[in-house]
């Protein structure tokens, strides 16, 4: 019954977050994913370790996809390359089944997040004027989060 509700929430936050929002989630799923394999790992459940580690890299070919190389430019390249590696890692860490490449996934992937949760942040704080027409037409207005980010939605 509480995974019904829990599933529930999931889903409502899914279909209610906005794109920048999604890719979060998407970071907090991969990470829980890697924390889970390396639980089973230690405890040597190949099953449960293999799905994990299957969620993760279904997490890591999701930000794949969302990525936008024309409006992304180098940025986008190179996160592509970045989830391209994490993926191999997460294949061998499956089939050696070794703790050291989750390890290393789990770390990259929490310094996406990371940087990906300074860019929210920073989005925020960002004054925006309420229409065009309230900004001085002598200054330059800044770029919005938007041209920033490097993936598409």
């Amino acid at each position: 019954m509480w995974q019904n509700a829990h599933d529930a929430y999931i889903e409502s936050r899914i279909y209610s977050a906005d794109p920048v929002e999604l890719i979060r989630l998407l970071y907090q799923a991969g990470i829980a994913s890697l924390r889970d394999a390396r639980r089973h790992l230690a405890n040597r459940d190949i099953v449960a370790r293999a799905r994990a580690i299957s969620k993760a890299g279904r997490i890591l070919a999701e930000l794949t996809t969302s990525l936008d190389h024309e409006r992304g430019g180098k940025i986008s390249r190179g996160l592509a390359r970045l989830y391209d590696y994490m993926s191999r890692r997460l294949i061998e860490a499956n089939l050696q089944q070794a703790d050291g490449p989750l390890e290393e996934v789990l770390g990259l992937m929490s310094t996406l997040a990371e940087g990906w949760e300074g860019l929210q942040t920073a989005a925020k704080e960002e004054p925006r004027a309420a229409s065009p027409w309230a900004q001085s037409p002598f200054s330059d207005p800044a770029p919005s989060y938007e041209s920033r980010i490097a993936v598409s939605f």
